[in-house]
């Protein structure tokens, strides 16, 4: 019924040229198809045009598509800071921003997020959103540097939780299936944060920091 869905729905929107380049993109250069889904992707646009956020954190750029989706709704002065551990990723990634127009306002970090995360604390820096899609063992981690670095009501979107079903079947209990489900509690359970999951497409959780 999701698929099902989940196809209904993608039916009704005209096809996104800017984003389907990105994608053939990624494809000619061997880069794994993860990329946040079109729904979600439409999402974080939204969402981001509804918050206004001036300062933007994406933990994980990969090609550039989610980092396009959120440029698209941010205000002319916003400024997008990816991480990205893979310089090759992260080339392909300030391209295809780049080519959609976005060069001047977007900022890559390469290196292991983990190390990112905790200079950008040192530097007192804060965001207004966050959007994490990066691997999945140190999302509980990636989520208190969030917080950390959380401006007063930001907002926080992560991908991938319900891990292609793994989060749900007792059977399976490998190390980012584990930190996955911590993680899927807290946005549910922490104190700092006021949450809710989305169990379309490959799951999605959205918390505002308090």
């Amino acid at each position: 019924m999701q698929e099902q869905a989940a196809l209904y729905f993608e039916r009704l929107f005209e096809k996104d040229d800017e984003l389907e380049r990105v994608l053939d993109v990624m494809r000619q250069q061997g880069m794994p198809e993860i990329s946040v889904a079109p729904g979600y992707g439409r999402l974080l646009t939204l969402l981001v045009r509804l918050k206004q956020p001036r300062r933007v954190l994406e933990i994980g750029a990969l090609g550039g598509y989610s980092g396009i989706c959120l440029l698209r709704g941010m205000p002319a002065d916003g400024i997008l800071t990816s991480l990205e551990i893979r310089e090759d990723f992260a080339q392909i990634a300030r391209s295809n921003i780049a080519m959609a127009g976005y060069a001047a306002r977007s900022e890559m970090i390469v290196g292991p997020a983990a190390e990112s995360l905790a200079r950008l604390v040192q530097e007192g820096r804060q965001f207004d959103f966050f959007f994490i899609d990066a691997d999945k063992e140190n999302y509980p981690h990636y989520l208190a540097q969030a917080i950390a670095l959380a401006s007063p009501g930001a907002v926080v979107a992560a991908d991938n939780t319900l891990l292609g079903g793994r989060t749900l079947n007792a059977d399976k209990n490998g190390p980012s299936v584990q930190a996955m489900r911590e993680f899927n509690r807290l946005i549910a359970q922490h104190p700092r944060l006021m949450g809710a999951h989305l169990p379309a497409y490959d799951g999605l959780a959205l918390a505002i920091v308090k």
